[in-house]
């Protein structure tokens, strides 16, 4: 089988030092050379009148700075996110505070422009829409809006040229909590895009395993069971042909298996290795709304391991189905009976009307290919009008 088209290299290509590190210095450029500025700005201010008024100069022109650092320190702690965007809006709004409270006492400040203070505000915005949870990223979003675009009018005054900074830091904003949207769009279609070629991937490894390995694995089996035909007529090993067909129909059995998780996208294959009342049990929450009717005459039928664990995932993947699509479903009845000859019936039955997930590998097609795999069948659908009912049928060993 030829590798082209799939090759991969071998080390993971090296991402330039400008690749690297190119966000972070051209942040921290803008950061400092608007601190700059904002310092500038503050030593070119006329002579105030009251100490109040002094003190609150002296002190405008150092939330910059601080607050510059606390923007750039979100690329070293990604996990703080919200914490230092809550620290920097904060900040923000205290030195509102302050401003506003000694303007009221009869002390105005010359108007300040803040532009440090509005972009490392617009920046943690932006990366917290990228990162957090929707409702923390709009807690946030809203509370960085109020720090950049009312800060300066409170401070200084609607009349003044605040309300232009205003509506500058209100675009910077606006276009930081854009960026981060986008941003998180295109994490998701990424994600989406992995995920499909994952599946993809998949999908042509259980084609190839199926094509190549499974059909090799037949025509093994068929060969061995001619010649156990043979020398039960002859007189030969005819033992040693059973145990070599009963292995090639195990190792066939095994392969169709794999093949069918591949499909479906499972991540583990197996259940650890346990009797069926225990793997039912496993699968069934401690619920009140469940009501479990396990047969009595369980314990003593054997049943083979991949049963078992076919029979753990399908009442694992109904009952799961019924936590996301029947939330509301008062009653689910689970049914586990064993029916001779040698067949088991499952069934799960709710009142919440769920529909079956459309997910590949977690809906109907996971579940019936899996059951197919050991030789059973499945079906689902509504029943009586409300209620909606998983019915498979399993054998006690795989066909």
């Amino acid at each position: 089988m030829s590798a082209r088209g799939h090759d991969l290299p071998r080390q993971p290509a090296r991402i330039p030092w400008t690749g690297r590190r190119g966000p972070f210095v051209a942040e921290a450029v803008v950061l400092g050379t608007l601190v700059v500025l904002d310092l500038v700005f503050a030593v070119g201010t006329g002579p105030v009148r009251g100490e109040l008024a002094t003190i609150a100069l002296e002190f405008a022109p150092g939330v910059g700075p601080v607050v510059a650092l606390l923007a750039v320190l979100r690329r070293r702690f990604p996990d703080r996110i919200a914490v230092l965007a809550g620290a920097v809006s904060g900040l923000s709004l205290l030195s509102t505070g302050i401003t506003a409270g000694i303007a009221a006492a009869g002390s105005r400040l010359p108007p300040q422009p803040g532009a440090a203070e509005a972009f490392a505000i617009a920046l943690l915005v932006g990366a917290c829409c990228h990162r957090l949870s929707p409702r923390a990223a709009t807690a946030q979003a809203v509370l960085g809006g109020a720090a950049v675009t009312l800060g300066p009018i409170l401070r200084y005054g609607a009349d003044t040229p605040a309300a232009l900074y205003s509506a500058g830091a209100a675009v910077v904003w606006g276009a930081a909590l854009a960026g981060g949207l986008v941003l998180r769009d295109a994490d998701v279609r990424h994600r989406v895009e992995v995920l499909e070629a994952r599946g993809t991937e998949r999908l042509r490894l259980a084609r190839e395993l199926h094509d190549l390995v499974a059909h090799q694995i037949t025509g093994i089996v068929v060969r061995v069971q001619a010649a156990h035909r043979v020398a039960e007529r002859t007189g030969g090993d005819a033992a040693t042909f059973a145990e070599l067909e009963t292995a090639g129909a195990a190792a066939l059995a095994a392969m169709r298996r794999l093949v069918g998780a591949l499909r479906t996208g499972e991540e583990d294959l197996f259940v650890p290795p346990a009797d069926l009342a225990t793997a039912v049990d496993r699968a069934v929450p401690d619920d009140d709304r469940v009501h479990l009717d396990l047969g009595a005459d369980l314990a003593a039928v054997a049943v083979a391991p991949e049963v078992v664990t076919t029979a753990h995932r399908l009442l694992t993947e109904s009952l799961t189905n019924v936590r996301r699509h029947a939330p509301d479903a008062a009653e689910v009845r689970v049914l586990v009976h064993h029916e001779p000859p040698g067949e088991l019936r499952i069934e799960v039955v709710n009142d919440g009307a769920a529909r079956p997930a459309r997910r590949g590998g977690y809906g109907l097609l996971g579940m019936a290919e899996r059951v197919a795999a050991v030789g059973g069948t499945v079906h689902a659908g509504p029943a009586d009008g409300q209620r909606w009912r998983v019915v498979a049928r399993l054998p006690l060993e795989p066909g």
